[in-house]
């Protein structure tokens, strides 16, 4: 026996569904109501649409115009056989204004592979015929078959997948002159790669709103691509800086990889660093220091400020002050011992005596031509005076030193004025500076020079002789180092001395040396022809954030684009763009803790771990 279950049931009154026709229709009056008071309200709303929007914009048949700014859409209609992976790098780094769209719209395996089963068989058939026509045979249908039997193969088993692709690139620019060159140089730039382009013509205003970021396609020109072409044609771009080998520089701020190099590996191993002060060029320069010890090269740097004095403690190099007061002392007379039978002994004697004679240019505020040939003749004796002449072994001879020279020239007819001059280097105020043997030990990985204790007028003759000394030393043993320079626009203000540090950077690659040029001064430096000289002959540049002063100047001698321009103004502490031979990145300067420590040049930092030094030593004092 079955059982039904009772059925409920409703019965509705004709009255009841009149109040529920009222009631709906009350409330849709209350939301139109509502609506259109909401409309009303937004009429007299600012929104962000219309603070971005233009007033107004003409449109003409290749470009519109938005104000002051002219705009162009350049489309891609047809693509070769082959595309390199990174096609449209030089399109996408162009430093020009520009934005590019590109739109994928994916299409159905089961479509295509009807159309190529199509295809296939028609190429077929033209094959067959051209076979039995006895014609040659058609290298081009031939290969076209190929290809769409692979593609159809990759098709059927899911590893490849087949789309229609957009590629549209919109340049803007000031004047109608301007926006033509551009057009030409990527439709040049395609052109390179067999990828056909054209200008927009009377669709101007679709092409201008087909690269607006709002993924609205109103070209709609695409061509028939699968996906391997395609992932070649993804925008993910951007200047690489980086080797197999050397130490970590900084971030590429590009795409955050790590910017590696040797220095060594370049044609010369130069570097020349520019910044404002503040900047962290000394900072980016300590770090490399630490970083280039730890591949085993040997440092030389000439602190001005004494900067470098907690990075030498750390690490247990040797920190030598140079001043009028200290006992260390350099010889400027000294020379080099020659390496096997490279150089002669008395070459080696001429180069000195043009080095000094350089350095008591500056010394004594510059000399006639009589006082030169007087100078030249008297250091010449000078050495003599000490048996150094051209058969001499220089491994065991003295130089002499400024009281030597000074007697030489009390000798001399016609000497008078330059030993009066010379009176204030041997016996005078500065006689502490030249007038003794060099006593100096570098012995060791890292040596800093200190010339902060020195007197203005007394820095560029110190640094132009310890260069020299440090010179010697490099010459007289071959080994991998880097001479690091703070502040060398103090050498470009004398002639003499500016001609010797470009020498010295031009030769130091034969001694496996590499120069690192720093100042902060970039009008004085690169006014100097020897100072543009030596950023010509320097493979790796580190520039920071720059003046507005020295900015014009900046950007004509690095080449730079206006983009990379104001990136150097706006550029944070240890921020700027990174030379190595013909690359460049943008990059940030980047440092674990304990190089943090070790490196900084902040004075809160450092009164901070001064404070902390002697706590500890105060607590195991205690201990």
């Amino acid at each position: 026996m079955a059982f039904r279950p009772f059925a409920k049931t409703t019965k509705t009154l004709p009255g009841a569904i009149g109040t529920e026709e009222a009631k709906l229709a009350r409330r849709s009056a209350e939301e139109m109501a509502t609506l259109e008071e909401e409309r009303v309200y937004r009429e007299g709303v600012v929104t962000i649409r219309d603070i971005i929007s233009p007033s107004a914009f003409r449109v003409e048949s290749s470009y519109i115009q938005l104000g002051d700014i002219l705009c162009r859409t350049i489309f891609v209609v047809d693509y070769p056989r082959y595309i390199t992976v990174g096609w449209s790098a030089p399109v996408i780094n162009l430093s020009i204004p520009m934005d590019i769209s590109m739109f994928f719209y994916p299409v159905k395996a089961a479509v295509i592979l009807k159309q190529l089963r199509n295809k296939v068989g028609a190429l077929q058939a033209q094959i067959s015929a051209d076979t039995e026509k006895g014609a040659p045979r058609d290298p081009l249908r031939e290969t076209a078959l190929r290809d769409v039997e692979g593609l159809r193969d990759a098709l059927t088993q899911g590893t490849e997948h087949f789309f229609q692709f957009a590629f549209y690139v919109t340049i803007y620019a000031k004047s109608k002159d301007r926006l033509d060159e551009m057009s030409e140089d990527i439709e040049n730039i395609f052109g390179s790669k067999l990828i056909n382009s054209r200008k927009v013509l009377y669709q101007s205003e679709q092409g201008f709103n087909s690269t607006l970021p709002i993924a609205d396609d109103e070209l709609m020109i695409a061509f028939n691509l699968n996906s391997s072409p395609i992932a070649a044609s993804f925008p993910f771009i951007s200047s690489e800086l980086t080797s197999d080998e050397g130490i970590l520089y900084g971030i590429n701020r590009h795409n955050n990889s790590l910017i590696l190099f040797d220095r060594f590996s370049l044609q010369n191993a130069n570097m020349v660093v520019f910044a404002t002060s503040g900047a962290g060029k000394s900072y980016a320069v300590k770090l490399e220091i630490l970083r280039t010890m730890m591949m085993g090269t040997d440092v030389i740097a000439i602190d001005p400020e004494m900067e470098y004095k907690h990075l030498c403690e750390a690490v247990g190099g040797t920190y030598i002050n140079i001043s009028l007061s200290s006992e260390n002392k350099i010889n400027p007379f000294d020379l080099p011992r020659p390496m096997g039978q490279e150089v002669a002994v008395d070459d080696i004697i001429r180069g000195a005596v043009i080095t000094v004679k350089g350095l008591l240019r500056i010394m004594l505020g510059g000399l006639t031509t009589e006082q030169d040939s007087i100078i030249d003749r008297a250091i010449i004796e000078a050495y003599a005076k000490k048996d150094i002449t051209a058969d001499a072994d220089l491994s065991t001879v003295e130089p002499p030193i400024m009281q030597d020279l000074a007697e030489v020239l009390e000798g001399m007819e016609g000497a008078g004025e330059l030993v009066l001059k010379l009176k204030k280097y041997t016996d005078g105020t500065f006689s502490g500076l030249f007038n003794a043997p060099t006593n100096v030990d570098m012995r060791n990985q890292l040596v800093i020079y200190s010339v902060r204790d020195l007197e203005d007028e007394l820095r560029p003759m110190a640094i132009y002789a310890i260069v020299n000394y440090i010179w010697n030393v490099v010459r007289s043993e071959r080994k991998k180092r880097i001479l690091v320079i703070d502040e060398g626009w103090w050498l470009m203000q004398h002639e003499d001395s500016a001609r010797f540090i470009y020498s010295l950077v031009k030769r130091c690659r034969k001694y496996y040396l590499g120069v690192t040029t720093i100042t902060q001064d970039v009008n004085d430096f690169l006014r100097s022809q020897y100072g543009q000289a030596i950023v010509t002959n320097s493979a790796l540049q580190l520039l920071l954030r720059q003046s507005p002063a020295a900015i014009d100047l900046i950007q004509k001698v690095f080449l730079l684009t206006d983009s990379e321009k104001y990136l150097l103004l706006e550029s944070g502490v240890g921020e700027g763009i990174f030379f190595a031979g013909n690359k460049h990145a943008a990059i940030k300067v980047v440092a674990s803790y304990t190089e943090d420590q070790l490196v900084t040049t902040n004075p809160q930092q450092l009164i901070e771990i001064e404070r902390a030094k002697e706590e500890f030593e105060e607590a195991m004092g205690k201990k």
